[in-house]
């Protein structure tokens, strides 16, 4: 099912169930009742959780979305280093540059070609990426530079083994959702609160208190759909993609 029309019924279904909840309480509502004396007090409390959980929310969507930025960056530094050991591998002996060089196309075409689908699908890296991340850094520290320029060349090569190395590694612990389930169950629980209080303001059916109270349902609710939807950044949503192996590798079919 697609994320917008997830959004869309989830949305429905809370408007559904604020009207509902209102019609059925107007119904047995006792017929002296007079909702213009709801204690000044509640009308405080309300407030006050509504701005907290208001803020509650928009620290977690701020968190969820640091959190894929986080992740396209691991992504384009991982891209990165291993453009740079493609290319200056060029000052090498030819049989050792076409070595790691067909090394670098195999971990690029292995991360965009099934990696990426082994993250979105079981959030792990695959072991394959892992045993050709292990094959480019043999082949780079096990060279011996012949001349001047090559021993030159060797360390920013080792440097950026290291890079790529910390670049895939952070890209494995980002692969979870970041949001822990204690947060959710904060998140959800404080939604069912603040929601909740809407009630015990005594809102009646008149057209105009029934569409506010669903309007505010429903973008609590599509505030959560978003800090849900981005809370994975490699498998929901607004996803990060490969897109940088394959501006810097045009070669690699994704």
């Amino acid at each position: 099912m697609p994320d917008w029309l997830v959004l869309v019924l989830a949305m429905l279904a809370a408007v559904a169930v604020v009207v509902i909840i209102t019609l059925v309480r107007d119904k047995r509502a006792a017929e002296d009742e007079d909702p213009s004396e709801t204690p000044d007090v509640i009308e405080y409390m309300t407030m006050w959780i509504g701005v907290i959980y208001a803020i509650v929310l928009g620290l977690a969507v701020a968190g969820v979305w640091e959190a894929r930025s986080a992740a396209q960056d691991h992504v384009q530094a991982e891209a990165q280093a291993l453009h740079e050991i493609y290319e200056r591998v060029r000052v090498y002996s030819p049989d050792t540059r076409d070595r790691i060089r067909a090394d670098v196309d195999a971990y690029a075409a292995q991360v965009v070609g099934k990696e990426w689908k082994e993250m979105a699908d079981h959030g792990r890296l695959s072991r394959r990426g892992a045993d050709l991340l292990a094959q480019i850094r043999q082949d780079v520290t096990d060279y011996e530079p012949q001349t001047d320029f090559q021993a030159q060349a060797y360390q920013p090569l080792v440097d950026q083994v290291a890079a790529l190395d910390q670049a895939r590694s952070a890209r494995a612990d980002s692969t979870g959702a970041t949001m822990p389930n204690v947060v959710w169950i904060g998140l959800l629980t404080g939604a069912a609160i603040t929601i909740g209080m809407v009630f015990a303001l005594q809102i009646r059916r008149t057209r105009r208190e029934l569409i506010l109270a669903g309007l505010f349902s429903a973008t609590i609710t599509f505030m959560l759909f978003l800090i849900w939807d981005f809370d994975e950044p490699y498998s929901r949503g607004i996803t990060a993609t490969a897109q940088p192996f394959l501006n810097l590798f045009p070669h690699i079919k994704g």
